[in-house]
């Protein structure tokens, strides 16, 4: 609010105040996924603190910057992006602490109080700096963030986990943990579709704030005290969105007609916004809008919860933050171009048109299929003995396992096999792939490769149950004798004949995997 509100009394353009949504939005597309990734390497208190020192610090030197009377556009943009940083590495860091404060048995509350806290948020944040700014000034404003930020950082020091057991950090580096997201993602045709839903969605939403301030500032020429109030209202709508309208509608929608409804209203709002003209009607539909984008970015964000699997949740939790950023920050080009080129007007009737758009484009991409997903672990059984184990680190390590399929199940079998080979690279094999035998077509051996022993026990336990079905599934078409047994080897690395493979593997009896 102190920012937009510097920017436009240095006499910014409508081009300038729409690109501070992308300066603000533009630090979650670069750093959020490093940031998931580190959330789940490092000790969280300790990242907590260091990112609430970052934001003081940034706040303090645009405060700085206001007293001294040298803020320009540049310098605010700036101060924008510093915040924007602080906030993409807090924001993973943060949601993956709340079961280390709670505990498992509150965290559902928990989780719907931070919901409320946010909305809140949004309800008196703009109000109380609407009403500062007059009294103090953009400089004090400043001032005030940065002394939030230390009272934050001192509330985190004072923080005792609800598990007192010291922090461990997992197996993975941190080049594997990010690795292993972007794996995910590549290989999981359902987190795909989300993701491009919350790309649109946010360039959809990316037009309320990168628009509305060009609004209230330039056409409807609001005062500090009004423009808070604009945002403010967006607020309670996204309130109201969220405690009234959200659970019913859930009783009685499927959440792909959720997001196509609220993708209309939103389309609605932007029409109404371009024309309306009487302060009080346009607090109301900006009240609507933020009822919808709420809706919305819920059954989004649910139906992601749905298809990620634990072990990976942090790191595409901090993905779909990425992507809906990235698509605001686009779209804060997007439409401050629109606007200093053609008018806001069109701009926001621009953006209607896009919720049409986005509103088919959810018929085509539709989210229901996350019901009926189960990620519940359900790890492979035994898939044959083994005599001699390798150390942790040892690879890569190939399993291989002959099928015999009848003619009248090739079909099927292919079916299954193309599922599987998704299911084994995207748990954390680099390659997996299915030969036929050229003496006897029925035959066929399956190879996957991971790049250690530790991660071949890993991707064994990372199999949900309904994964688990496809493999069961499989052992169904097998027409040999006997059932297939699988086979693994430990590459060679070291082709010294001193350092045989005998002295890299331990003897064991009794271990069947």
């Amino acid at each position: 609010m102190a920012a937009t509100w510097a920017m436009n009394s240095l006499g910014a353009s409508a081009f300038l105040l729409s690109i501070m949504s992308t300066f603000s939005t533009l630090p979650f597309f670069l750093f959020t996924l490093p940031a998931g990734a580190l959330a789940d390497l490092m000790d969280r208190r300790r990242l907590l603190r260091v990112f609430n020192c970052w934001l003081a610090i940034s706040a303090g030197l645009l405060a700085i910057c206001g007293f001294l009377n040298r803020l320009t556009p540049e310098i605010v943009l700036a101060g924008v992006f510093l915040l924007g940083i602080g906030f993409a590495f807090q924001a993973p860091v943060a949601s993956a602490a709340i079961p280390e404060i709670v505990g498992k048995e509150d965290l559902p509350s928990a989780t719907a109080l931070g919901g409320v806290q946010m909305n809140l948020a949004g309800i008196i944040g703009p109000a109380i700096g609407g009403l500062l700014i007059p009294l103090l000034g953009v400089s004090g404003v400043f001032t005030l963030n940065a002394a939030a930020f230390v009272l934050v950082f001192f509330a985190v020091s004072s923080w005792t986990r609800k598990d007192a057991a010291a922090f461990q950090p997992p197996l993975e580096s941190f080049f594997d943990s990010v690795i292993g997201a972007i794996r995910y993602m590549r290989y999981a045709p359902g987190v795909r579709v989300l993701l491009l839903r919350n790309l649109i969605f946010g360039i959809l939403i990316g037009a309320t704030p990168a628009l509305l301030p060009v609004v209230g500032l330039k056409v409807l020429h609001f005062d500090s005290v009004h423009l808070g109030f604009v945002f403010t209202c967006m607020g309670i709508g996204s309130l109201t969105g969220a405690i009234f309208i959200l659970e019913p509608a859930r009783k009685r929608l499927r959440p792909n007609q959720m997001t196509l409804l609220t993708g209309v209203v939103l389309a609605v709002s932007y029409a109404l916004m371009a024309v309306v003209r009487n302060p009080q009607v346009f607090l109301l539909v900006a009240a609507i809008a933020g009822a919808a984008w709420t809706i919305s970015a819920s059954e989004l964000w649910v139906a992601g919860q749905r298809v990620i699997p634990d072990w990976i949740r942090g790191r595409l939790n901090a993905t779909h933050m990425m992507v809906s950023q990235g698509g605001v920050s686009v779209a804060g080009i997007l439409w401050g171009v629109v606007a200093t080129t053609f008018g806001v007007q069109w701009a926001l009737i621009s953006a209607s048109a896009m919720g049409i758009l986005s509103a088919l484009a959810a018929k085509r991409l539709s989210i229901d299929f996350s019901t009926a997903v189960n990620l519940d672990p359900h790890p492979l059984p035994a898939l044959g003995p083994i005599h001699y184990l390798p150390e942790p680190e040892d690879g890569p390590i190939t399993t291989a396992m002959e099928i015999e399929v009848a003619p009248e199940n090739h079909v099927r079998f292919f079916q299954l096999m193309v599922q599987l080979r998704m299911v084994f690279l995207r748990n954390g094999a680099f390659n997996a792939r299915l030969d036929q035998d050229m003496t006897n077509p029925n035959l066929f051996r399956f190879y996957s490769m991971v790049r250690s022993w530790s991660e071949y026990e890993r991707v064994g336990q990372r199999i949900t149950r309904d994964e688990h079905a496809l493999w069961a599934e499989l052992w169904t078409l097998h027409a040999g004798p006997e059932m297939p047994v699988a086979k693994r080897y430990v590459g060679i690395q070291n082709w010294t004949p001193a350092e045989s493979l005998s002295s890299r593997l331990t003897p064991i009896s009794g271990v069947a995997r």
